[in-house]
Order: structure tokens, then C-alpha cells, then sequence
């Protein structure tokens, strides 16, 4: 982090110097490249710091006064924390945000293969009439359908439940 301290009626000493660059180190670790400007002075009996961060193209400002120089530094080192927290949390939000947006815009993959015949299954096919095929679709409530050959006419039918849930259809080839 490249650091510039001034100080405004207020000489800078090594101490202080050295203060500075060990607060800054917690705003460093959240920056690759950063730039901080820090002034120092007094105005009346108080001790003012201002310290102003810039880095990734984002600009961070904070302003105390204390009767201590060494106290108006650690509160404005705590403000820049705050900040610099806030706006990467913000930033992190939306990117999750945008990354869930484009999960949404992805073509669905189920939708994609609804032409295709996904499940085969094999059964028995019995001699049944119709009355006793409903009977034995009534003896499976998970099944929606039966295939039988009806006795009667010896072709291949269908018994399915209607929508009403209470009759039943029957669907009979014509040739």
C-alpha cells in the first residue's frame, strides 16, 4: 500500500509514522493495490485525522476528531473497515445476485429431452372384462391407467381414471 502522511500544523513524527502504517495494515489485507492519504492536524485542543483510501476504483474517506491523535486514528481506521466490509459484501451480493439471474436464463435440460421416451416399463397384459379391469385399477391408487384385452372383443384396451377421481375411462381400438 503506498501510504502519504501529512501533517497541517502538526509535525509528523517516526512514532506516528509508524502508527499509521501499522493501523493501515488492516485495511491492506483487503486490497491487492491500494493508495491511502492521511492528514494529520490540530485544530483548537483537538487532534483531527482524516485518511482517505483509494483502491480497485473505489474511494473510502474517513474523518475524527479526539483529544488523542493515536484514538482519531483508530477511529478512522475502524470507519474505513466498516466501509470497505459494507461495499464488498454489497458487491459479493450481487454477483450471487447475477449468478443466480443466469442459472435462470439457462435452458431448462428436462425441457430439452421431453421429446424422448425416458422410462420403459413391462407388464403383464391379462384377459379381463371391463368392470373387472376398474376393480383392479381400484386396487392400485398409484396407477393412473391399465392395459387389458378385453374378453369380449379380444382387442387391447385401456382403463384410465378420470380427472373427477371418481369415473373411469375405457379406450377401445376401432379396427
Amino acid at each position: 500500500m503506498k501510504i502519504k502522511i501529512t501533517g497541517k500544523e502538526l509535525k509528523i513524527t517516526e512514532a506516528i509514522n509508524d502508527y499509521v502504517e501499522r493501523k493501515l495494515d488492516r485495511i491492506d489485507k483487503y486490497f491487492e493495490e491500494a493508495e491511502a492519504e492521511v492528514t494529520l492536524k490540530t485544530e483548537k485542543n483537538e487532534q483531527v485525522a482524516e485518511i482517505y483510501v483509494i483502491a480497485n476504483g473505489e474511494k473510502y474517506r474517513a474523518v475524527t476528531e479526539d483529544k488523542d491523535m493515536y484514538a482519531s486514528i483508530d477511529k478512522d481506521i475502524d470507519i474505513l473497515e466498516g466501509q470497505i466490509r459494507k461495499a464488498k459484501t454489497k458487491k459479493e451480493k450481487m454477483m450471487k445476485d447475477a449468478s443466480i439471474r443466469t442459472l435462470e436464463t439457462v435452458t431448462d435440460p428436462i425441457a430439452e429431452i421431453a421429446d424422448e421416451i425416458v422410462k420403459t416399463s413391462y407388464y403383464e397384459i391379462k384377459p379381463m372384462l371391463p368392470e373387472d379391469a376398474v376393480l383392479k385399477l381400484k386396487e392400485k391408487p398409484s396407477h393412473n391407467f391399465l392395459v387389458f384385452i378385453n374378453v369380449e372383443t379380444g382387442k387391447v384396451n385401456a382403463i384410465h381414471k378420470l380427472k373427477d377421481g371418481k369415473n373411469y375411462g375405457l379406450v377401445e381400438p376401432e379396427a
